[in-house]
Order: C-alpha cells, then structure tokens, then sequence
C-alpha cells in the first residue's frame, strides 16, 4: 500500500524485491530497490522431472486428461474454494479432476468436502501434478505463478463475502488479483 511506502523510507536501508512491478512501484515514491527475481523460478527449473506413467501409476490416475486443482494450503481458503472447483465435475466428463493436497492439511479434512464426487488427491506432489495437467484451478496466491511456470492454463479463483468485497473495492486499486496478471501488467490467465 502507497501509505507505507515512508515508513519503508524511514526504516528499511536496503530492499530486495522479487517482483518486476515492485521495483516501479517504489520509484515513483523516490526509493530506489533492487529486483532480484522470483526465487520459483529457480526452484521450478531445478526440480527434477517426474515420469508421467510412474506417476499416474502411483496415484491410481486414468488415462483422462488431468485438471488440477490447488484450492489454497490454509483450512479457510480449502473450505470455501474447494466445493465451488468440485461444483464442476460434472460439467467435464472427458477429464479427470485431481486435488493437490497442501502438506499442512491432513486427507481426512479433504474427504469431508470431497464427499462421494470421484476425484483423485495427490498430497504434498503439487509441481509433479502441475507437471503433467492439462488444466488447473487455482486458488488467487503463488500457486497461480506456479501454474504459469509450469505452462498450464488456468483459472483463478477467489470468493469472499459481499462485506470483504466491497471494502476491498474501497480500499485496494489494483486491476488484478493474480500474480500472472500482475507481473505482465495485463489479464494473462482468467480471474
């Protein structure tokens, strides 16, 4: 927020930012910061790659094309986003919908929004995944930099009540929600 940026001024020597956008952003408040880059970038390209066919063996996943879904790694977010993503099951038939678990939250607490739908969980393999998807789901945080770091299309989603949203408006005056949108500066992946 704008508001801060004196007391960032006043009390920070140095900043490193990984974010292009931030660098900008500071100098047109007069303090000059250092961009140094994302540090997903590197932990994606270093990663080794997972063998597709062991993968989907190990998981008990079809032959269907995989749309992932990351709905958040806190019970909050989970709660609220992940029956609005299971809600389009349905509508999908020809694919098959996969929940990437957040190692934070035990299956059990999945299970209880799950239900009977028929959908795979893959717990704590959530770049494995991204790796062979087709499409992903994504909750608004860096799981959607993720995503587009790994080239799937995706659609991210955010919900919050009439309340949130309104002081949001009031209060926040970006254009964009997801990080993708906003480091290109324009609507890159579909909130």
């Amino acid at each position: 927020r704008a508001s801060r940026v004196e007391k960032i001024k006043r009390d920070i020597d140095q900043m490193h930012v990984i974010l292009p956008f931030e660098k900008e952003f500071y100098q047109k408040y007069n303090y000059e910061v250092n961009f140094v880059g994302h540090p997903l970038i590197d932990a994606i390209a270093d990663r080794k790659q997972v063998d597709e066919v062991t993968f989907r063996k190990e998981y008990n996943l079809g032959e269907k094309p995989i749309i992932a879904l990351l709905p958040g790694s806190r019970k909050q977010e989970i709660s609220k986003m992940l029956s609005v993503m299971l809600s389009l099951i349905n509508d999908y038939a020809d694919y098959q919908f996969v929940i990437a678990g957040a190692p934070s939250q035990p299956r059990e607490f999945y299970q209880s929004i799950i239900g009977t739908r028929k959908v795979a969980f893959v717990d704590n393999k959530t770049y494995d995944l991204l790796s062979i998807s087709y499409a992903a789901l994504v909750t608004s945080g860096t799981a959607t930099l993720e995503t587009a770091l790994f080239k799937v299309p995706q659609v991210v989603c955010y919900k919050g009540s009439n309340i949130s949203y309104q002081i949001a408006k009031r209060i926040i005056t970006l254009d964009y929600i997801s990080l993708v949108n906003l480091i290109m500066d324009r609507e890159v992946v579909k909130e």
